[in-house]
C-alpha cells in the first residue's frame, strides 16, 4: 500500500531527499550539489525532472545557482531578527544602531539611501493622522549583510515634526531615528508591527539578489510618542531565506 510520501511527484522526491542530505551534513555551506546530469543517472529521470528538483531547493532559499558552475548550498548564515530587544530604549538611547542586537560581528552596510518630501499615500497619511495637504519625510535604504542584501526600508515621517533635523539626512547620527526623535520631543514609547508574507515583485527580487519563487517577509512598523501620537511608519521587505524572526517575552 502506497504512502503519502510515496505519492509526490519525482521531482519533489529529489528535491526531499537533497534536503534531507544537507540536514546531515552531506553538503555542507558553498559545496556544490549534484548536476542536472548526477539526478538523471542517480534517479533514472528525465532532464527537466532533475531541473525541477533542483528549482525546489532554489526557491526555498537552500540552493543558489552560479552562471557556468552549478547549484550551491546557500552558505549565507541566516540573521535572526531579535524583535523585542532591538526596539529597546537601551540600544537606540545609548547611541546604538537597533540592528546592534542582530548582527554581533558581522558586517552591515547601509546603501542606496534617498531622502525625500513627498505627499503622503493615503494609508500612510491615515496611520500618521495628517492631512492630504500635509507632507512627509520618506526614507528608502537597503540593508546589506555580509554582501547580501537582506532587508528594503521605507520609512515615513511627519515633516512638521522632522524638518531641519538630521533625520531629513542621509546619516542621522548615533541611535538613528528614534535617537533624533528623541531629541525633537517625540521619543518612541511604543511600537506596533504587523508581519505578512507573499512573492516579490520583479524590483524587489532584483533589488535583494533573489529568485522570483524565493517568497518575502513584510514587516510594517509604526512608532508612537506619548499620548498615542504615531510618529513614525516603516515598511520593510526581507528576503524570507535570509531571517529567523526571535520574539522573547515574559509570559
Amino acid at each position: 500500500m502506497a504512502t503519502t510520501d510515496d505519492r509526490r511527484p519525482k521531482y519533489q522526491r529529489i528535491a526531499d531527499s537533497l534536503q534531507e542530505a544537507i540536514q546531515a551534513g552531506e553538503y555542507g555551506p558553498g559545496d556544490r550539489l549534484p548536476g542536472e546530469n548526477d539526478l538523471m543517472a542517480t534517479y533514472g529521470v528525465a532532464r527537466m525532472t532533475a531541473r525541477q528538483a533542483l528549482g525546489v531547493l532554489q526557491n526555498e532559499g537552500v540552493a543558489e545557482s552560479r552562471k557556468g558552475a552549478g547549484v550551491f548550498v546557500r552558505a549565507f548564515r541566516p540573521l535572526r531578527r531579535k524583535g523585542i530587544q532591538r526596539l529597546s530604549q537601551e540600544q537606540w538611547g545609548a547611541g546604538r544602531s537597533i540592528w546592534a542586537a542582530d548582527i554581533e560581528d558581522r558586517t552591515l552596510v547601509v546603501d542606496q539611501v534617498t531622502v525625500t518630501e513627498e505627499t503622503a499615500p493615503e494609508q500612510i497619511g491615515q496611520v500618521l493622522d495628517i492631512t492630504d495637504e500635509e507632507a512627509v519625510c520618506v526614507r528608502r535604504r537597503r540593508f546589506v549583510l555580509d554582501g547580501k542584501p537582506v532587508l528594503l526600508a521605507t520609512s515615513y515621517l511627519p515633516s512638521a515634526v522632522v524638518a531641519g533635523s538630521a533625520i531629513t539626512q542621509e546619516d542621522t547620527g548615533p541611535g538613528g531615528t528614534y535617537a533624533r526623535l528623541a531629541e525633537l520631543g517625540y521619543k518612541p514609547v511604543h511600537f506596533r508591527e504587523e508581519i505578512r508574507s507573499r512573492m516579490p515583485t520583479k524590483h524587489e527580487a532584483a533589488q535583494l539578489s533573489i529568485s522570483a519563487g524565493t517568497p518575502v517577509i513584510l514587516i510594517c512598523r509604526t512608532a508612537f510618542a506619548d499620548e498615542g501620537r504615531p510618529v513614525e511608519v516603516n515598511e520593510m521587505t526581507l528576503d524570507a531565506a535570509s531571517y529567523v524572526l526571535e520574539y522573547d517575552f515574559d509570559a
